[in-house]
């Protein structure tokens, strides 16, 4: 009965969550997010891989660490992000219709929702945990239709995931996970005003494992497939007005992680985990793109038995590639290189660098949790050709409510 109930409500959550989705172009790593907007590894710079904080960054991340989420659990999270996305055009496009302007992008700030179930199969006498998340995956979003000089330039990109997964103890120190995503992206532009917004449906797999060196020392690994999109009759050519598809690709991730809470008598919790990107065989993104590193550390404190201090940095290489004259998703754009480095300047992931800081306190309710988290990109800019792009007030903040029924505690409630 009560395993109903928490169904139910994850049914009407997920329909708050599908209606509630605007666009962000803040902290993400190329377009996605890798948990830099969960309840708990938001205050951490996303650091997740091995011990996460919050049962999402399980389901969204490495599925081997559900194992670490005792009875049932039922978590809802929700983020604001938002930057001042600015654009200078020097030169003109003919055939896209594009002369030089300067502005500031209008498209609003992003509301991010995550929600998260974990259920354990120890009361069957399975070493198992189902889990199951309604993720954004990724955002991204510029819009200069009111600049005339743009010919219509915008560009908006959302991609939300259903993610159900599963963990198996192997032995009592290593446990292995997988995890599919069925995903729906909405694509709009970026080819000025020859483009629509398009829908497509995409899956992909993600297996890991994880791993106890000691009580206090853990590593951990997962790997992610591509998941293939194609955006039927996105693009329609100028001049002879014939309408083409557009093949998009979110790129396959090697993520390493490792967690070590033995430092000050338990009470300190460092990670740091390393992604790797693999932009150069992704349709679409491997003309914007290069192939990406980003790095990212956390901590987590625990001051009182209930309260958990976080803090975290994050590295995130510029993956912004050198333009040459190539297809965009199966496009070849008219005007040649300046065209897109044009289109790379409206997917500028240019912030390298970022920092972040939480608090989380259990039991805030008996067996409710609550997480609070912000972050902040540094102002930075980039020049792709005739074309600059500058990023300011990059910025974000979010929370999260986690209800716990039965089971043990474990790390994602209050222990490191």
């Amino acid at each position: 009965m009560l395993t109903t109930r928490i169904w139910l409500i994850l049914l009407a959550v997920a329909l708050v969550w599908s209606g509630s989705q605007r666009r962000s172009i803040a902290q993400t790593f190329g377009l996605e997010l890798h948990n830099n907007a969960m309840p708990a590894s938001g205050g951490m710079g996303g650091v997740s891989v091995s011990r996460p904080q919050d049962l999402q960054s399980a389901v969204a991340g490495n599925p081997a660490t559900l194992r670490q989420f005792q009875g049932t659990q039922f978590s809802f999270g929700g983020a604001w992000a938002d930057v001042n996305y600015s654009v200078t055009q020097n030169s003109n496009l003919p055939v896209l219709g594009v002369s030089p302007y300067s502005a500031t992008s209008s498209t609003p700030g992003g509301l991010l929702g995550n929600i998260g179930l974990t259920q354990d199969l120890d009361g069957m006498g399975l070493p198992a945990t189902m889990g199951l998340g309604l993720i954004t995956n990724a955002g991204a979003g510029v819009n200069f239709r009111a600049v005339p000089q743009s010919n219509g330039t915008a560009a908006q990109y959302l991609s939300l995931d259903i993610v159900p997964g599963m963990a198996v103890s192997l032995t009592e120190n290593l446990t292995f996970g997988a995890s599919g995503a069925l995903g729906t992206s909405y694509l709009d532009g970026p080819f000025t005003d020859f483009a629509g917004m398009t829908t497509a449906y995409g899956f992909r797999g993600t297996v890991g494992a994880n791993y106890f060196l000691s009580q206090s020392t853990s590593v951990g690994a997962h790997w992610q497939s591509k998941k293939n999109l194609r955006f039927e009759d996105a693009f329609l050519l100028p001049i002879v007005g014939t309408a083409r598809d557009v093949n998009f690709d979110h790129p396959s991730n090697v993520v390493f992680g490792i967690a070590n809470s033995g430092l000050m008598d338990g009470r300190l919790l460092l990670g740091a985990d390393v992604v790797f990107k693999h932009y150069s065989d992704a349709d679409t993104l491997q003309a914007i793109y290069r192939d990406q590193w980003c790095f990212q550390f956390g901590s987590q404190y625990l001051m009182t038995p209930k309260a958990r201090l976080r803090m975290g940095y994050v590295y995130a290489q510029n993956p912004m590639k050198s333009a040459q004259i190539e297809s965009i998703g199966g496009v070849v754009l008219p005007d040649g290189v300046p065209a897109v480095r044009y289109v790379q300047a409206q997917f500028a992931a240019i912030t390298e660098h970022r920092i972040t800081c939480g608090i989380g306190i259990q039991n805030f309710r008996p067996g409710i949790d609550m997480d609070l988290f912000a972050g902040y990109g540094f102002d930075t800019e980039d020049q792709f050709g005739n074309t600059s792009v500058s990023l300011e007030g990059n910025y974000w903040i979010g929370f999260g409510t986690t209800w716990r029924f039965g089971g043990r505690c474990n790390s994602s409630c209050g222990t490191n």
